[in-house]
């Protein structure tokens, strides 16, 4: 989701191939040995396999909504050390645990404090930093999805009335559906789709 916003908000012309995961075609695993999406070829033959990266690369294209509007370079990747690792981690463990699993729990009460903080930071505001969304929000959003997703009665209930406001804004926005559409599984055989923004 990061990487099919940042080229959404920069009107990036790209080929486009769906892998499924559990059945990775030998082309995309010889481009990139990790083996996890998104992963980025370039025009240039870089290759970029992090989300994040894509993003910032993307952006850097094309800019424009202003999503590179950043005070500080070293407080967004501070954001984002925080974002991707702790919580993340947090995100996984009670998403994936058994719901009987003692630890299920824990890990989402750990998860909570960083909520707790992102409620703080959006109040009386739209976004993360103002009425405009930057980076920050659509690096983040994504991940505050797939955690209201695990109980989604529960996560509406607790007291993140701008959190809540801030997700819930964004998945009834154009952009969010527009990312969200579900393409058919690509293998060798079938050539890659083309998303031009321009005729789409």
């Amino acid at each position: 989701m990061r990487a099919r916003l940042a080229l959404y908000s920069a009107r990036l012309k790209h080929e486009h191939r769906e892998i499924l995961l559990s059945n990775k075609p030998k082309t995309f695993l010889q481009l990139s040995e990790k083996g996890t999406v998104p992963v980025l070829l370039t025009n240039t033959s870089e290759l970029i396999e992090e989300s994040i990266d894509i993003m910032v690369w993307a952006l850097k294209q094309n800019d424009p909504e202003n999503l590179l509007n950043l005070e500080s370079e070293k407080h967004f990747y501070s954001f984002i050390c925080s974002l991707d690792n702790d919580f993340k981690d947090d995100l996984d463990k009670y998403k994936y645990l058994y719901e009987n699993d003692p630890n299920k729990l824990r890990y989402r009460n750990k998860a909570c404090k960083f909520l707790q903080k992102l409620n703080v930071q959006i109040n009386q505001k739209r976004w993360l930093f103002g009425n405009n969304p930057t980076i920050y929000d659509y690096a983040t959003l994504p991940f505050i999805r797939q955690f209201a997703n695990v109980d989604r009665s529960w996560f509406d209930v607790q007291p993140w009335p701008n959190l809540q406001r801030w997700l819930n804004s964004f998945l009834v926005s154009n952009k969010f559906n527009s990312i969200m559409y579900k393409y058919d599984e690509w293998n060798n055989s079938i050539n890659p789709i083309i998303i031009d923004f321009e005729h789409n």
